[in-house]
């Protein structure tokens, strides 16, 4: 027990630094013409925060945070940088989300370039997510990183090299694969569920599982047919997290009552402050997770084959995990057109990505189980489950009402 108490406050000094987001990302529209262009611009306020002044005051059209996006966010004509020849507009915007548009023009001409050094200061592997339409291109994006902040456009005049073309299929692969890479919740989930896995075959049905449901959101999601809450979607990832965890140290703990019930009144609890209209996940959710998490339990006791159980799990959340996945590429508002490369792309990504995980991970848990079963191999798993666990809680109460 002291093991796994100290596991988790391992885990949660680890985890405090990056805050409630592990993916830092913004998004930018430009609309060109002739003289210049008309900008949007969105950020969260949780990546607003991660910034020396309070999101929570300075959303204003005067505000910091308006300002912050005007400077970072250029269009250069040649290697003359575009001026803003409009005050800076606030645009209504979701809970949770900063969003303004302002108005710049070029006096000079030649080739022109977008470029964005937004948070890359405090946030290094931020993405920013730039969309651009008008001129012989059409609508195109790109996804601008520390390594490539910059981005080519058509000159002036209207012809435009082929550095304007939008992110490729290829693109969109990498952009699946860095999701995953440094999407620490869902790589926790994965450890999750392999830290119990004795077999090959028990870990193929749960990552098929997860993969064949979240492969479904994540369509669902971006095609525009789903729109969840982005926030509760966050928050409801680190609850997936938290609730595997806790049944893994409920099944090396000899199945006591004492997890299940923690667990039910714990998130029941959670309605509490939900009530008085705090955080992003009513009463009647947080109320509907405590009976999931108490049935759960209960029917996780009665099963012959556990197993079947855990990959229906995987497949539930899977479904929740999609959203989360989803969220990048439904934020880009990408044409119709786009949408098949940039979905297939994405998802070919993300599972590439999940395999590499897996096949670095379960080789690494088997030769761990077959050098000491009996006792080096149950304190791993037990210290991993309430790591893990530790790490989805965190998760889970810091998005849920932050």
């Amino acid at each position: 027990m002291r093991r796994a108490a100290l596991a988790i406050a391992l885990a949660l000094a680890a985890v405090a630094p990056a805050a409630a987001h592990t993916r830092s990302v913004s998004y930018s529209s430009w609309q060109l013409d002739s003289s210049g262009a008309t900008v949007q611009a969105r950020i969260s306020l949780l990546e607003l925060s991660r910034l020396a002044f309070d999101p929570a005051l300075d959303v204003g059209t005067d505000g910091a945070a308006a300002q912050y996006l005007a400077a970072h966010l250029a269009l250069r004509a040649g290697d003359a940088p575009c001026a803003a020849v409009s005050p800076i507009a606030a645009v209504p915007a979701p809970k949770g989300w900063a969003h303004f548009r302002w108005r710049i023009a070029c006096n000079a001409s030649g080739p022109r370039s977008l470029e964005s050094s937004v948070l890359l200061d405090a946030a290094p592997s931020h993405l920013h997510f730039a969309r651009v339409a008008g001129g012989p291109a059409g609508v195109r994006e790109r996804v601008l990183t520390e390594a490539e902040p910059a981005w080519t456009l058509e000159a002036a005049g209207g012809s435009g090299p082929a550095a304007a073309r939008g992110t490729t299929l290829f693109g969109y692969i990498a952009l699946g694969v860095v999701h995953i890479a440094t999407g620490w919740d869902h790589l926790a989930f994965l450890l999750a569920l392999l830290l119990l896995a004795r077999r090959l075959r028990e870990v193929a049905v749960l990552v098929t599982a997860f993969t064949a449901a979240h492969s479904v959101t994540l369509a669902l999601a971006v095609l525009g047919v789903v729109r969840p809450n982005g926030a509760a979607i966050e928050a409801l990832i680190g609850y997936s997290i938290a609730l595997v965890a806790a049944e893994n140290a409920w099944l090396l703990g000899g199945r006591g009552a004492a997890v299940p019930v923690v667990a039910a009144l714990g998130t029941a609890l959670l309605a509490g402050p939900a009530v008085l209209g705090v955080g992003s996940i009513g009463p009647l959710v947080l109320a509907g997770l405590a009976l999931f998490t108490g049935c759960h339990f209960a029917l996780l006791a009665r099963a012959e084959r556990p197993a079947r159980l855990r990959a229906a799990v995987a497949f539930v959340f899977g479904l929740v995990h999609g959203f989360g996945f989803a969220g990048v590429l439904a934020e880009m508002e990408l044409p119709t057109a786009r949408l098949a490369p940039a979905l297939f792309g994405f998802n070919v990504g993300v599972e590439l990505g999940q395999l590499a995980a897996v096949a670095l991970v379960w080789p690494v848990l088997r030769a761990i189980a077959r050098a000491s079963p009996h006792r080096f191999a149950p304190r791993v798993a037990e210290l991993g489950s309430a790591a893990v666990c530790g790490l989805g809680l965190f998760w889970f109460v810091t998005r849920a009402f932050s």
